[in-house]
């Protein structure tokens, strides 16, 4: 195939993966995984999580009724937060440290489209990939597409009614909902292992960086989608 009859936004995000995916080399660590939290935790996390799952898949449905074109972008933000998310750095026993992916769905499509992606994402990384657990499905898709995509929703609505520039705003969603999404997963884990401070003080290490590195990441894809999508972008208020 000729390589010009590949559209540049294309090639600029497989550029930017590939970066990304050379800094950050798959390690056998993983989400929150089979075994590292107690049956009732499971149950629970589960139980709050499926109320955002729910509501998500009407979110879905009223946005893609609303715009129809936006069915590639809701499917590409699905396959950016697997490929991110899959990324993993060892940092806790039974844990890890990986970019998230999710700020960019939640930006887009909201924070409850966000959870069902989220979902997906996860089942198939549990079944595929060996990364996180069914057991402790419900735990990760809290914190992961729940917790991170409404911290990340709730700072680009705030920073777009402030006038800030959208770049700016999916930088600081991306970053800070990757952020809270190891907060939430500290928490998690301490409750359960002794130790909250400890989890946040060793996740802090990796995730710092990491969060950047997802928001400089997501910049890049956002301002592709703005060149070669801005009617869909607008039809979903994004800008």
């Amino acid at each position: 195939m000729n390589h010009n009859s590949v559209p540049r936004w294309a090639r600029t995000g497989a550029m930017a993966a590939a970066l990304l995916g050379v800094l950050l080399q798959p390690a056998s660590a993983m989400h929150i995984a089979e075994g590292q939290l107690p049956p009732t935790w499971c149950i629970l996390w589960g139980l709050v999580s499926v109320p955002f799952v729910v509501v998500g898949f009407f979110s879905i449905k009223k946005r893609v009724d609303l715009a129809p074109r936006a069915k590639i972008l809701l499917a590409m933000c699905g396959a950016f937060a697997f490929v991110l998310s899959a990324l993993k750095i060892p940092s806790i026993t039974g844990s890890c440290s990986h970019p998230t992916g999710v700020g960019l769905g939640a930006v887009l499509f909201g924070p409850t489209a966000t959870a069902v992606l989220g979902l997906i994402v996860l089942i198939f990384q549990a079944l595929l990939l060996g990364h996180g657990g069914l057991t402790t499905l419900g735990a990760n898709v809290f914190s992961m597409a729940v917790a991170g995509p409404l911290v990340s929703w709730a700072v680009y609505q705030l920073l777009k009614k402030a006038k800030v520039s959208p770049t700016v705003g999916v930088f600081c969603a991306a970053a800070l909902g990757d952020l809270f999404t190891y907060v939430v997963t500290s928490v998690q884990m301490g409750v359960v292992h002794g130790g909250i401070a400890k989890f946040l003080t060793v996740f802090a290490l990796t995730q710092i960086p990491l969060s950047i590195a997802e928001g400089l990441l997501t910049v890049v894809v956002f301002n592709v989608l703005v060149k070669y999508s801005e009617n869909e972008l607008h039809e979903l208020a994004v800008l």
